[in-house]
């Protein structure tokens, strides 16, 4: 049987110096933890090259058809702020391209394959910690219906590599993506004073991403495509924020052109509310907590701006009016999504509706409840869901879950009496807050447990969560123990890079 064709957009579009020709490092014995056969079916990719022997030689990297041609690419990055002019794949290898059965092409990547010309040092491989944590994560965004990279398969080296506290089991992420072209990707082009290696860039991305665009004239094409991303990357933090995610590394590095949630390192879900929460270790000063992640992303978006400048104008002055001007909407936009995400948190609105500022006040004014009183963030707006707030029981209930906090008696009557106002039924609101608000979540002491127990060779701790966060909204009695905030003795307050 023929070994599985990828095709290789970036060899074909991309200059030269924008990726270097890499093979995958030779693993002796590899051996599969997980697959995604739904998702491998979309990509066209066959049964008998995902499952057993021949799908693990080939997911590794140790059996490529000979008209594969793996790249590692070349990016830079703000990295805390500090730019940094070369980065590029330091530990990722990516095989090229499939097509997915919406028409779509999708980058598969091998993530832990060996070292690179970008690996600065390192030695290119992965651990199984920070692998698992991937494919869980990712996959739990996609069935959140969060825009994100995903998981084809994870894989044990049967290796030991040495990590800071000693040897760990090693392992390789397949990863797919619409692109794994990045904010960094301008950003390295920009470095090197190469203006027509941007506008190659910039075409690739508005033929990959934003066809529509491509019919603009050249005076409005570029400014359209700034724009396009403000607007994708005001909603994707939005949604982020809906279920209580903090990325944890938002370098420009790690921003996607595709709008997915790239890299999975030292991310977190939160558990008990806390606007300024952070849990990465290397986010000292707390610049990527939850609370600064829009602010990240405009800081972010403006960074683009500036290696897009030559193509916006070729006056440098108009050219930095025009950037402005569109950068300048960001904030509004933003503040559009969110709202209507908070309002709607609570089945005050939906898609045909838009938040009253009533209802804004009303979520802000839970939040900060909740801020001061630490309830858990996914599992309140599920408790507020599960009865109608009219209810003298359900009141009873909320203020309990707060803890006796009286105002929220007031917060209650107040929540009826908007959506009688708005003519919303109980049954509306049901169906919109089950609709908005997850039951579980990928909790950092379910994902730590997993990776504990994988690391003696059982996976049915991480196959367990995995099944159950494919139906993150759905009831799952068998699984109720999942939903739940951890104890103060499972809490994990801290997460790592995978580096």
């Amino acid at each position: 049987m023929p070994l599985p064709r990828f095709r290789n957009r970036y060899i074909e579009q991309l200059p030269t110096n924008a990726y270097a020709c890499q093979r995958p490092r030779s693993v002796a014995q590899p051996s599969w933890l997980f697959n995604n056969p739904p998702l491998a079916n979309d990509l066209g990719i066959a049964d008998d090259d995902l499952i057993g022997e021949r799908g693990a030689a080939i997911w590794s990297g140790n059996a490529l058809s000979d008209h594969t041609q793996p790249i590692a690419l070349a990016y830079a990055g703000h990295q805390f702020g500090i730019p940094v002019p070369r980065l590029g794949d330091g530990r990722a290898i990516l095989l090229g391209q499939r097509q997915h059965q919406t028409g779509d092409w999708y980058d598969l990547q091998l993530k832990g394959a060996g070292r690179t010309p970008f690996s600065r040092g390192g030695d290119g491989l992965a651990a199984l910690g920070p692998v698992l944590r991937e494919y869980i994560v990712s996959e739990a965004m996609h069935a959140l219906g969060i825009p994100t990279t995903r998981a084809l398969g994870a894989l044990s080296t049967n290796e030991r590599i040495a990590r800071a506290n000693g040897l760990e089991p090693g392992a390789i992420l397949v990863r797919t993506a619409r692109s794994h072209l990045r904010f960094g990707s301008f950003e390295y082009f920009a470095h090197l004073g190469d203006d027509a290696g941007i506008q190659t860039l910039a075409d690739i991305a508005i033929d990959w991403h934003f066809p529509a665009l491509a019919t603009l004239p050249r005076a409005e094409r570029y400014a359209a495509l700034l724009r396009a991303l403000v607007e994708q990357t005001a909603r994707l933090i939005s949604e982020w924020m809906r279920v209580g995610f903090i990325h944890g590394v938002m370098n420009t590095d790690n921003m996607a052109i595709a709008g997915e949630t790239l890299d999975y390192g030292p991310c977190a879900f939160m558990d008990e509310f806390q606007v300024d929460q952070v849990f990465s270790a290397v986010d000292r000063g707390g610049r990527y907590a939850f609370n600064e992640q829009p602010g990240i992303g405009h800081w972010n978006l403006a960074r683009l701006a500036e290696c897009l400048l030559p193509l916006l104008d070729d006056d440098e002055t108009k050219s930095i009016e025009i950037a402005e001007r569109i950068l300048a909407e960001y904030p509004q936009r933003f503040t559009q999504y969110y709202q209507h995400m908070l309002a709607a948190k609570l089945g005050l609105c939906d898609e045909d509706h838009p938040p009253t500022s009533e209802a804004i006040e009303l979520a802000q004014t839970l939040l900060d409840y909740m801020q001061a009183k630490q309830t858990d963030f996914t599992l309140t707006f599920r408790q507020l869901g599960q009865a109608a707030p009219s209810d003298s029981a359900q009141r009873a209930n909320i203020v309990e879950w707060f803890m006796g906090e009286d105002a929220m008696q007031n917060w209650m009557q107040a929540y009826a009496a908007q959506l009688a106002a708005a003519n919303i039924t109980e049954a509306q609101r049901q169906c919109r807050m089950n609709a908005m608000n997850p039951i579980f979540i990928p909790r950092n002491h379910q994902i730590q447990a997993a990776i504990a127990a994988a690391s003696t060779g059982d996976l049915s701790v991480a196959e367990r969560l995995i099944q159950t966060l494919k139906t993150p909204y759905a009831d799952q009695p068998s699984a109720s123990d999942l939903s739940l905030s951890p104890s103060f003795d499972e809490r994990v307050t801290t997460t790592f890079c995978g580096t």
